[in-house]
This record gives C-alpha cells, structure tokens and sequence, in this order.
C-alpha cells in the first residue's frame, strides 16, 4: 500500500517555480520545478517494527485492524446472504475502514518527521481506504432500501449511489489529507476565481471531442480483438428527465470528485517525489483500473477481457487530464475535459437505446 518510488524531502535542492495559488512555488507542478534528491527516508508501513517509529500506536492498531477487518468481511462474504453474514460484513468493512485511516496517519506523523516533499498518505492507500468506505457506505444506504422494497435501479438511485462516492471521497481527503496539514484543498487545484474556473473549465471541455475520437477507435479495435465490451456505469434511462439525472451524476457530480481524487489529490502528490510525467502515469494507471473493478462476466476469461478493454479504454483520456491538470495547473480544466467526455458519451448512448428497433 505504498507507492513506489524514493520519498524526497524538501529543501534547498527544489528550485523555486512562480508563484501559484494553486500549486505553491517549489511544488513539482510549478513551472521549472524538479523533484528534490533523495535524502531522509521514512519508515516504511511494510517495514513491521515499532522500532524508531514516531507513532507506533497508531502503526500497530492500523494493521491489527486492518488484517481483522479484512478476516470478518471475507468470512461475512463465505457465510453467503444470512444476517450472521451480512453483520460480518458490515462490521469488517467498518474495522477495516478504521484500519486503513490509522496506517495513513502513521504514514503522515513518519513522513511529516522525515521532512519529506509529500508527507501525506500513499495515494494508494487513500485509493484503498475510499473503495473500502465507499462499499461501507453502499452497503448501510442499500440494506434499508432493499428491507423496504425499493428497487436499486434507475437513473435516481444511481446518482444516489455516485452522491455517496463523493462524499466518501471528501471525507477520506479531508481525514488523511487536509486536516493533518499534509495537502490543502487549494493545493489540489481547487481555485476559487469565477473567471478563472470558467475559463478552465471550457479549456478542458473543449478538448473532449477529439479526445473521444481517439478512445473509441482504441475501445473498438480492443473489443474487436478480444470480443467482450465493458458495460456503461450508468445504462441510459430511455427518458428526458432520466437522461437529465444521468448528466447530473455522470457529467457533473461524477468528474468532481473522481479529479479531485486522481488529479488534485494522487497527482499532486506523487508529483512532489517523481517527474510529473511520472505522476500522470502512475494516476492514469489507477484510473484506469478503479473504473474496472466492478466489471464481470460469465468466467474468468471474459471477465478479464471485459477488464482489459474497459482499463485499456481508459488510459487516454486518463493521460490527458493528467496532462491538462499539470498545463493548467488547475483542477477545473481537468473537470472540464472529464464532464464533457462523459457528456458525450451519456448522450450517444441514448440515442443508440431511442433508435433501437422496437419489439
């Protein structure tokens, strides 16, 4: 659960870009910035000793309850759908969320001693802790809909489901994040300057169309090679006002909170200790395989296609938000280029469901 890569410390080593309200002067995504050479070296989460540590409380009752969360919500899932199960499940998935929260804090008091560049958690680890609390979260709202016998599916219950990863998303960062002094909102790329945010954001939308040009020649040859395609997170609603709650979730709330994730926060900070070309990569990774994991099929072998097209599909357009993220230095362009692609595909997927032949 860490990320790769020497940690760096700042210091004199990082030359000074301008300054930026958005990316501080120094920081790797200001212009003529360098990553900092390797000097101090925390200790480690995979490093199993109290030894030297500056919180070695935290370190023990993060893996304790991280390795007995993961137990009972395995066990929960082998007791199949019984309340005994879904009670392990549950109180797993809480323990573990609890878990993952104690080795970031220990991974901020260690880095932050060191003096490192980044002395956050891995994004890796935030990575981790949001899909954990994110199924929490799924898991407590669904339970009493499903007890009720309200169906779970359609265009409101999805932008439900896509209200709930933002909020888990906001409080995972500002947990982690924000609070221990590790990153700030502004340093994510969260400006507040109307102009400024309007301007960046038809910056980046402007940029969508061709952009999806290229994905669907690159999904199109994939699915062609290997035969199975990944299905849409939100299937189209086959009405206006669905089709309207489906651009609320997937074209606005949805880019939001999935930029601020995996541009303002994971970029940024692994920015801060390799090359931000580097950065771009390692979050462009993440992205893609984030969006595949509730992907499926009949066996393995197509699950893993539909896996494959689905990431492979996504590594474009994930490169260039990366790309428009560290040019503009501003989260906005990011969110811009990602709401309209969505856009654009929530949009074609309708009217391929509206021209279907009836009967």
């Amino acid at each position: 659960m860490t990320e790769p890569g020497p940690e760096t410390p700042a210091g004199p080593g990082v030359p000074a870009g301008p300054a930026d309200p958005g990316f501080p002067a120094g920081s790797p995504l200001s212009p003529g910035s360098v990553p900092a050479p390797a000097a101090a070296q925390a200790l480690g989460l995979f490093r199993f000793t109290i030894e030297g540590r500056r919180a070695p409380g935290l370190y023990v009752a993060g893996w304790l309850s991280t390795v007995v969360g993961a137990i009972l919500a395995f066990v929960g899932l082998l007791a199949g759908p019984s309340i005994a199960g879904a009670v392990l499940f549950v109180v797993g998935l809480a323990i573990l969320f609890g878990g993952l929260l104690f080795l970031g804090g220990s991974q901020v008091v260690e880095r932050g001693a060191a003096g490192l560049a980044y002395a956050g958690p891995s994004p890796i680890l935030v990575f981790g802790a949001v899909i954990v609390g994110l199924y929490l979260a799924v898991v407590v709202v669904a339970t009493p809909l499903r007890a009720f016998g309200v169906s779970l599916d359609g265009p409101a219950l999805a932008l439900l489901g896509v209200v709930i990863q933002a909020a888990v998303v906001v409080l995972v960062l500002r947990l982690l994040v924000v609070a221990p002094g590790a990153m700030s909102w502004t340093e994510m790329g969260l400006r507040a300057s109307l102009p400024g945010v309007v301007r960046d954001l038809v910056w980046g939308a402007v940029l969508a169309l061709p952009v999806f040009v290229v994905t669907a020649i690159a999904v199109n040859a994939l699915v062609t090679v290997l035969g199975s395609a990944p299905e849409g997170p939100l299937p189209p609603a086959g009405t206006s006002v669905g089709l309207a709650i489906n651009l609320l979730a997937g074209a606005v709330v949805a880019p939001l909170y999935e930029e601020l994730l995996f541009r303002g926060f994971a970029t940024t900070a692994w920015a801060r200790v390799v090359t931000p070309a580097t950065a771009i990569l390692r979050t462009s990774v993440l992205f893609a395989l984030a969006h595949v994991l509730t992907q499926g099929g009949e066996d393995f072998s197509q699950a893993l296609a539909v896996a494959a097209v689905g990431a492979a599909g996504r590594l474009p357009v994930a490169l260039v938000l990366g790309w428009v993220f560290v040019r503009r230095r501003s989260l906005w362009a990011a969110v811009g280029l990602h709401a309209a692609f969505n856009a654009i595909l929530l949009v074609i997927a309708e009217s391929a469901l509206e021209n279907l032949p009836a009967g």
